[in-house]
C-alpha cells in the first residue's frame, strides 16, 4: 500500500513539474508535428491521429447525436459550451485557433513551440526540458486518458482496447 501511495504522489509531482515547465511554450498545431511524424521511420503518428476520433472530436460537437445529448443535459450549443470543449477541444481557451483540431498532439504532449525543432527532438532529455511531455509508464498515460474518458456520457471506458487503437510509439524506442 505504501508503494502505491508513493507512486501516486510521485506521478503527481512529475505532472506538476511538467506543468510548470510549460510556462513559456506556445502551441503550434498538428501540422507542425506532421512534418516529421508522418513517416514510417517515426511510426506514422500523424496519419494515425488523423484517422482517429481524437482528430474529429470538435466536429463531433456539431453532430445530431451531440445535439441530442446536449439537449438532455440542458446545453444549447455543445460547440461553444466549456464543459463539452474541455474534452472535445481541450486547447479552446489556450490556443483558440487550434480548437478545430480537437484532441490534437499537444493536448497530451505539451505545447510544441520549442521541442519541435529537429535538433531538440533528437535529444529526448532536451525535448522534455523544452516542453515535451513523455509519460513514464502506461499508468500515467491511462490517467491522462481518463481525465476525459472516465464515465464520459455515462459510458464505461476500456483503456486497454482504446490504447491499442491509438498508441503511437516511435519504432525501436
Amino acid at each position: 500500500m505504501k508503494r502505491v501511495i508513493m507512486v501516486f504522489f510521485l506521478a503527481i509531482l512529475v505532472f506538476i513539474v511538467l506543468l510548470a515547465a510549460q510556462g513559456n511554450f506556445t502551441y503550434v498545431g498538428a501540422s507542425k508535428c506532421a512534418m516529421c511524424h508522418r513517416t514510417e521511420k517515426q511510426g506514422q503518428q500523424h496519419p494515425l491521429w488523423e484517422k482517429s476520433k481524437h482528430a474529429t472530436s470538435f466536429q463531433a460537437l456539431s453532430s445530431p447525436q451531440a445535439a441530442t445529448y446536449a439537449q438532455s443535459a440542458g446545453v444549447s450549443n455543445p460547440a461553444e459550451n466549456e464543459q463539452c470543449l474541455k474534452c472535445h477541444a481541450p486547447l479552446f481557451n489556450k490556443a483558440p485557433e487550434l480548437k478545430a483540431e480537437g484532441v490534437t498532439c499537444e493536448v497530451c504532449h505539451g505545447p510544441g513551440s520549442e521541442y519541435r525543432k529537429l535538433n531538440i527532438m533528437k535529444d529526448r532529455e532536451l525535448a522534455q526540458k523544452n516542453g515535451l511531455i513523455i509519460y513514464p509508464n502506461e499508468a500515467a498515460i491511462k490517467k491522462q486518458c481518463l481525465s476525459c474518458h472516465e464515465n464520459a456520457h455515462g459510458r464505461s471506458f476500456d483503456f486497454t482496447s482504446s490504447w491499442e487503437k491509438i498508441k503511437h510509439p516511435v519504432p525501436g524506442k
